[in-house]
């Protein structure tokens, strides 16, 4: 008897510890994640570097009009164009080859590839919520989504097509005319027409709403304590606002994170190639973190295809080829990382919570038709 009841208690007690210990695992999160189930305007504010002028999160809605818009003229031709390989010199290349709308609106290549199997020298950007965009490529060399366009029709390693020729090219398929006139107004077909209307097409493409939207929004359960955690580190300690803020979570800005390559094999200068100024040389445009599970791989280069990886690198604080003083007067160009960029002393709990959380923020998915274009 005195055996059973010592085996009762026992497993009592170790119930208890059981008990005890999940207790204390949820509570080291809940303290913190409390702090976050409740409206926006009350969340604990981030962590910010007084250089830099954020906006808070924002959630995206669901686009009830999209059915609607997809049925507009315009949006029509310029999804019959954006689809239409016709559009390249070798007739094999269209806008989705890089830019399929089941691979995030990217093509999940390191770089792109083109004309003649040519590899281009920077991954493909996704181009969800692209009409939210100030300026576009990862230089910001456009600064319109018209001018955008015009880069991969005529660039030798994408489309290679001779701009000049293409509206008459065009023009020989009678069954692009009436697609012309009802969104002109006659069936001309120019250059200016080719390139607004595959720019309005490309404004309809957004983000659905994912799970870290349902939670901004109240529906508290669709985050987990892990990544209500990560999103703390995220806007605290790990110093990621700084540059990722707002409803795209991307400042629109450029920086240089350490990763040019300067002399090295994978050498890219960035916005210095757009502007030739030396302040400019190995800084990027920073991506939106929208979606990033379907958009890998990541970076300028598309080295990486771990988010925990990337989130290592950051923690490293990359400021691995700064030069000296007397480096930089012997080459005005040689690169400074971003003073943004510092260690961030994050532990394997805590880079694991900030990747869980960059995966809650991925909600799209696209099985569009792809529009039959014109044949002849």
């Amino acid at each position: 008897m005195k055996k059973k009841v010592g085996v009762i208690i026992g497993a009592v007690l170790l119930f208890i510890g059981y008990t005890n210990f999940e207790v204390r695992s949820v509570s080291e999160y809940t303290e913190i994640t409390d702090q976050y189930k409740r409206p926006i305007s009350y969340w604990p504010s981030p962590i910010i570097d007084k250089s830099v002028e954020w906006k808070e999160f924002g959630a995206i809605e669901v686009d009830t009009l999209y059915y609607e818009t997809q049925d507009l003229p315009e949006v029509v031709l310029g999804k019959a164009l954006f689809f239409d390989p016709k559009l390249s010199k070798s007739n094999q290349i269209s806008c989705s080859s890089c830019h399929d709308p089941e691979m995030g609106w990217t093509d999940h290549r390191q770089v792109s590839l083109g004309n003649d199997h040519l590899l281009g020298a920077r991954n493909t950007p996704s181009l969800y919520n692209i009409a939210e965009r100030s300026s576009f490529f990862w230089d910001g060399r456009a600064l319109t989504l018209e001018e955008q366009a015009m880069g991969p029709l005529s660039a030798h390693h994408e489309m290679d097509m001779d701009v000049k020729s293409l509206p008459a090219k065009l023009s020989k398929y009678k069954e692009y005319k009436p697609l012309f006139k009802e969104t002109y107004g006659d069936d001309k077909v120019t250059y200016e027409r080719i390139v607004g209307a595959i720019a309005t097409f490309q404004k309809t493409i957004k983000s659905q709403p994912s799970r870290f939207d349902k939670f901004m929004q109240g529906e508290y359960q669709y985050l987990t304590e892990q990544e209500i955690y990560g999103m703390h580190l995220f806007r605290t300690k790990a110093g990621c606002m700084n540059c990722h803020h707002g409803k795209y979570l991307t400042d629109e800005s450029f920086h240089n994170i350490g990763l040019t390559y300067y002399k090295r094999e994978y050498e890219d200068l960035g916005l210095y190639l757009h502007t030739k100024k030396a302040d400019d040389v190995g800084k990027f445009k920073t991506p939106s973190l929208r979606d990033l599970l379907v958009t890998k791989p990541w970076m300028h280069n598309g080295l990486m295809d771990d988010l925990e990886g990337i989130v290592n690198l950051y923690n490293s604080g990359m400021h691995m080829i700064d030069p000296t003083e007397e480096e930089k007067a012997l080459d005005p160009l040689f690169p400074l990382t971003d003073p943004l960029m510092k260690p961030l002393k994050l532990n394997e709990k805590e880079i694991k919570a900030i990747v869980a959380f960059l995966e809650s923020m991925s909600g799209s998915y696209y099985k569009m038709e792809r529009p039959i274009f014109p044949t002849k």
